[in-house]
C-alpha cells in the first residue's frame, strides 16, 4: 500500500513538487549546523537589523572574482531619523566553502567545525539579515523549523495510539460503554482548543528550559486532539465489528483486545494515515501561533513562532521584510502538507475525489 501511495504522489504534479519541497526543507534541517553559518548561540549585537549581505562576483574592475561581499557600517540618518546601513568598502571579505568555523556538535554528538559557507577573519555574512540581537536569520531558520517541523509528528505519536485505542474500546464493546466514553470525549471536543492551550502554556513555570516547554506543548496538544479522532475511528469500528472475520477471530477464542488490536484497528489504517498528514499542519501552525504570542519556545532558542514574532512591528515589516521570511516558509511548509494529505486521500479512499 505504501508503494501505491508513493507512486501516486509522483503522478500527482502538485504533490511531487509538495513532497520535493518537504523533502528538501526537512533535509536543511537535518544538516543545519552544517548548512547554518552560524551556531545557534552566535550574536554580534553591532550587527542589529543589518540588511541580507550583498554577495559580489564581479570586482571593481569588471572581472570576474570569487565570490565575495562587505560589512555594513551603521550610520544615522538624522533627515528621516532612522539607522542606516552603507557597505564598508574598505576591505573585502571572500566567500570559503567546506572550511572552518565556529565549533558545534553534529546531531549534537559529533564534534565538528565545517560549515558549508563561511567567510574570511572579520568577515560578517548575513544571507537574510539579522534580527535585533545582531543574530543571523538564516541560520536560526533552520535551528528552529526543527522545532517547527517536528512539534506535529512528536504530537501524533501520543495522540493517535490514545484515539486509536479508546475509540476501538468504545465502538468495540457499545452499549453503556460507549455512552460513557463517547459522552467524555464530546466533552474533550467542545473546549476551545486554542485557547486552552493559551492558557496552560500562560501557566508554565517561567524557570522552565525550551526543550521541556517544547514537550509539554507537545503533549498539551496531543491530549486535546484525541478526542475527534477516537470519534471517527469509533464510527469505523461499528462498521466492522459485526464482519465475518471478527466472529472468525472471536470463535477461535481470541481476546477482546486482541481482536481490537490485532483485526479490527488495522481495518482503519487508511483514514489513520490521511488523517495524520492532514494534521501535522494544525500542530505546526498551533505551535507557531503560540510561540508568536509568547507562549510557546521561549528566546534565546528560535522556533519559527517566536522568529515572527519580531516581524509584527510596522517598521520592521516596512523596512525589514526578512524578518517575515519564518512566515513565509510557514506557509510553504502547511500548503505542502496539505496537498500531499489531498492526494493521500484520494489515492486510500477514491469516493471523496472529485470527479
Amino acid at each position: 500500500m505504501i508503494r501505491e501511495v508513493f507512486n501516486q504522489l509522483m503522478k500527482d504534479k502538485f504533490a511531487k513538487i509538495a513532497l520535493i519541497v518537504l523533502g528538501i526543507i526537512y533535509l536543511a534541517l537535518f544538516l543545519a549546523d552544517f548548512i547554518a553559518p552560524y551556531t545557534k548561540d552566535f550574536s554580534d549585537r553591532t550587527m542589529a537589523y543589518v540588511p541580507p549581505s550583498k554577495i559580489f562576483v564581479i570586482d571593481e574592475n569588471g572581472k570576474l572574482s570569487k565570490p565575495y561581499t562587505y560589512n555594513y557600517i551603521r550610520n544615522f540618518d538624522p533627515e528621516n531619523l532612522r539607522i542606516t546601513y552603507d557597505l564598508d568598502r574598505s576591505q573585502k571579505h571572500y566567500l570559503k566553502f567546506f572550511s572552518k568555523g565556529e565549533p558545534y556538535k553534529f546531531l549534537g554528538l559529533i564534534p565538528m567545525k565545517r560549515h558549508l559557507i563561511t567567510t574570511d577573519s572579520g568577515g560578517r555574512l548575513f544571507l537574510l539579515g539579522a534580527d535585533i540581537n545582531g543574530r543571523d536569520v538564516f541560520s536560526r531558520l533552520l535551528f528552529g523549523g526543527r522545532i517547527s517541523m517536528t512539534i506535529g509528528f512528536l504530537a501524533l505519536f501520543v495522540l493517535f495510539p490514545i484515539g486509536l485505542l479508546y475509540g476501538g474500546i468504545a465502538g468495540y464493546f457499545g452499549g453503556v460503554v460507549d455512552t460513557v466514553m463517547m459522552r467524555f470525549a464530546e466533552a474533550v471536543m467542545s473546549i476551545p482548543s486554542f485557547y486552552l492551550l493559551i492558557i496552560l502554556a500562560s501557566i508554565l513555570p517561567s524557570g522552565m528550559t525550551s526543550i521541556q516547554r517544547f514537550m509539554l506543548i507537545v503533549i498539551i496538544l496531543a491530549l486535546i486532539g484525541w478526542a475527534g479522532f477516537a470519534r471517527v475511528v469509533r464510527g469505523m469500528v461499528l462498521s466492522v465489528k459485526n464482519q465475518e472475520f471478527v466472529q472468525a477471530a472471536k470463535s477461535i477464542g481470541a481476546s477482546r483486545l486482541r481482536i481490537i488490536v490485532k483485526h479490527i484497528l488495522p481495518q482503519t489504517a487508511s483514514f489513520v494515515i490521511v488523517a495524520m498528514t492532514l494534521s501535522v499542519p494544525s500542530y505546526i501552525l498551533s505551535e507557531s501561533g503560540l510561540s508568536f504570542l509568547g507562549l510557546g519556545i521561549q528566546q534565546p532558542d528560535a522556533s519559527w513562532g517566536n522568529m515572527l514574532k519580531e516581524a509584527q512591528e510596522y517598521t520592521n515589516i516596512i523596512y525589514r521584510p526578512w524578518l517575515l521570511t519564518p512566515g513565509f516558509l510557514i506557509f510553504i511548509a502547511v500548503l505542502a502538507f496539505n496537498l500531499i494529505g489531498d492526494t493521500i486521500r484520494d489515492v486510500l479512499d477514491p469516493k471523496s475525489k472529485v470527479r
